[in-house]
């Protein structure tokens, strides 16, 4: 078990793996988003952060595209939860990506 975590440490650092962490009303999204298992984590803990705030910031690090289901559960926040969601973005494709979609307005994406 202590090397799986070991493991998972390591592929992470290497950002083939995705990580999360919540402060506050912050989700931290780190390595690419593209599973199912990613779209469940970021669910969970945007769940969790968003219990006792109105204001959700998402930080995605470096990841170069997201799922259309963690696309789909933003907009979903955004305009059936009437959540101020507030993007902000490490990669430049990703960005581009949000604004092809015509999604910066609506997840007040930004650039980090």
């Amino acid at each position: 078990m202590l090397r799986l975590i070991k493991v998972k440490k390591i592929l992470s650092k290497l950002r083939i793996l995705m990580d999360i962490s919540t402060s506050s009303n912050t989700v931290t999204i780190t390595g690419n988003i593209k599973s199912v298992s990613d779209f469940q984590s970021i669910k969970s803990s945007v769940d969790e952060v968003k219990e006792s705030n109105s204001t959700v910031i998402i930080v995605i690090k470096e990841s170069l595209s997201i799922t259309s289901s963690v696309i789909g559960y933003f907009n979903k926040l955004v305009l059936k939860d009437k959540i101020n969601l507030q993007m902000r973005v490490g990669n430049t494709q990703l960005l581009d990506l949000l604004d092809e979609l015509s999604l910066m307005q609506v997840f007040k994406a930004t650039k980090i």
